[in-house]
């Protein structure tokens, strides 16, 4: 079942695979929803990460993909008056981190950035950044993201893809 938050939502020119319907699987290894998402933003001791700084939220949950959300304003800016092509990379890697834990059991994994990249392809300069994440390939040792970013106007300003290493988790007995 997918959940929806059509609060945010942006115009875009390629949305989410439209052939998905409420009968495809999911590759979430558990039940996720927003109060988890922004459980997850508050980070530990719920002292706020980088992600509560820049306004970066989940705002569509879908059976095989996640959508998040980044308002631009003049902090992610780059000197020259456009957003910063690390501000981009921070929002793909949000996006596609949260996707990889969602699939694996976070009880006895987690997963954590390897290696990212991106291209940028159109200068944004205003308005809310959509970032959307779908798997590449979902394996026991390490997962591939792709994302696609836009903007307001719905078009592609970024593409990137994030490897993550899943990471069994030890006990806190054993230095973890």
């Amino acid at each position: 079942m997918s959940i929806q938050n059509h609060e945010n939502d942006l115009p875009v020119t390629e949305q989410p695979d439209s052939s998905v319907s409420e009968n495809t699987p999911s590759i979430w290894a558990q039940e996720i929803d927003f109060d988890l998402c922004r459980e997850l933003d508050l980070g530990v001791g719920a002292k706020g990460t980088l992600m509560t700084k820049l306004g970066i939220e989940i705002s569509e949950i879908g059976p095989d993909y996640l959508v998040a959300t980044m308002p631009i304003d003049n902090e992610l800016y780059n000197p020259i008056g456009i957003v910063h092509g690390g501000a981009y990379v921070v929002l793909a890697e949000t996006v596609a981190s949260y996707a990889a834990n969602f699939a694996v059991d976070i009880n006895k994994y987690y997963c954590v950035g390897q290696e990212i990249n991106a291209n940028h392809l159109k200068a944004s300069r205003t308005g809310t950044l959509k970032a959307v994440t779908k798997p590449v390939h979902l394996g026991g040792r390490s997962s591939v993201w792709e994302i696609k970013i836009y903007n307001s106007a719905g078009d592609l300003c970024c593409i990137s893809r994030m490897t993550a290493a899943v990471v069994e988790k030890r006990s806190k007995s054993a230095g973890l």
